[in-house]
């Protein structure tokens, strides 16, 4: 047993190591953004944006994988239910935002995809690869940011499971498929969403017969002060209502949803041009955008950018909230897993356009019939991942 002197001293160790995180991660956010701003405001507020993003993921544990895990194992819906909110309110601001095609001269766009079997397999892949991962696109960032080795490991494998993929699209760009398809555009703004909000009112509808008298993470705690927001926790609901306002935030200032695993598959391709891989081998890269991308700076790159604010504000609210406790201990098989799983994440992400964030939630709240099919299939692959979750003793 440790002397009363030495317990004193870890906890003093422990409280330097909170502040150096919150310190370092605030200065280095002040510090991006100050750089970013000398070639424009718009990189720097979303840079800005990213880290309020970290914040609010980290404070509340806002997690997808954790979400639909705790729903199968455990009857608790709350964190669905949260997303159902989020999915509401973020529908409402992208309708305002897009139903004109520009807001102050700027042009808008939702996130649109195709809607076909490439879709349908790479999100019932990532499904798998979440739970095996410990946490979809917008988790494994926030977790990196408050201390997690474990999912630093991850996210190395989900950039080369990204970049991967980037081989196979296009055969997986031959597969059947309907096209992009978007309902508003098909039965415009007001009816669809009408149409949305419906379907989540019946889902949520649903989901309360189904849990029955579980009991329920709150959405909503009746303690909450001005000093948690720094803090933590943070209720669901008001991190439900920071995403959605903060994606309707990001629509607006660069012109397109927020989005995630682009950045990773960005970040792989051009660690494999540094070690003097060729770029034109690969229809992929060869591409518009994706050449115009790799050809230049990470810091034009508003994925890529605004994925270092998610990681940074984390780390902050890790500090903040005195959890940023990054262990070098993984077991060989939690070890594997990690693997596997940002494997199988970051190439079905690729091949379906996304992932939770860029295909789901922004996709759904875009009116994009593709994060419809994404969830649809996802889901049925987060059921077998929780099944395989016992093998790597998770």
């Amino acid at each position: 047993m440790a002397s009363p002197d030495a317990a004193v001293v870890d906890r003093v160790s422990h409280s330097s190591i909170q502040y150096v995180a919150a310190a370092a991660g605030l200065i280095a956010l002040i510090a991006g953004a100050l750089v970013l701003a000398a070639d424009g405001w718009r990189m720097a507020v979303l840079f800005v944006i990213g880290g309020l993003l970290g914040v609010s993921l980290y404070h509340a544990a806002f997690g997808f994988t954790s979400a639909y895990r705790n729903a199968y194992l455990y009857r608790d819906v709350s964190g669905i239910m949260a997303q159902l909110v989020m999915l509401a309110v973020a529908m409402v601001i992208f309708a305002l935002l897009l139903s004109d095609g520009e807001k102050f001269g700027r042009k808008l766009g939702g996130a649109l995809a195709p809607a076909g079997l490439q879709v349908a397999v790479g999100s019932f892949i990532f499904g798998i690869g979440m739970q095996l991962g410990g946490g979809g696109g917008s988790g494994t960032l926030y977790t990196v940011g408050g201390g997690s080795v474990r999912m630093l490991v991850t996210l190395a494998a989900f950039c080369l499971g990204g970049f991967w993929a980037s081989f196979d699209m296009p055969w997986w760009l031959a597969m059947p498929r309907m096209g992009a398809i978007s309902l508003a555009a098909k039965f415009g703004w007001g009816a669809a969403l009408a149409l949305q909000l419906g379907l989540l009112a019946l889902i949520w509808w649903g989901l309360r017969r189904w849990r029955g008298d579980v009991e329920q993470r709150p959405l909503w705690r009746g303690d909450f002060t001005w000093r948690h927001l720094l803090s933590g926790p943070w209720p669901l609901l008001l991190a439900a209502l920071m995403l959605a306002a903060l994606n309707g935030l990001t629509v607006l200032i660069s012109g397109h949803p927020w989005s995630i695993t682009w950045g990773f598959t960005l970040w792989a391709a051009k660690l494999a041009q540094a070690m003097g891989w060729d770029p034109g081998s690969s229809p992929f890269w060869n591409g518009s955008f994706a050449a115009r991308a790799l050809g230049r700076g990470l810091w034009f790159d508003v994925t890529s950018v605004m994925n270092g604010g998610i990681i940074l504000g984390a780390m902050v609210a890790a500090g903040l909230a005195g959890r940023f406790t990054p262990g070098f201990r993984l077991p060989l098989k939690s070890l594997a897993a990690a693997v596997i799983g940002g494997l199988m994440m970051g190439y079905g992400a690729r091949i379906a356009f996304g992932c939770n964030i860029g295909a789901f939630f922004s996709g759904v709240a875009s009116s994009s019939l593709h994060g419809w099919l994404w969830i649809a299939c996802a889901l049925p692959g987060t059921w077998i991942g929780l099944r395989l979750r016992p093998r790597f003793d998770l």
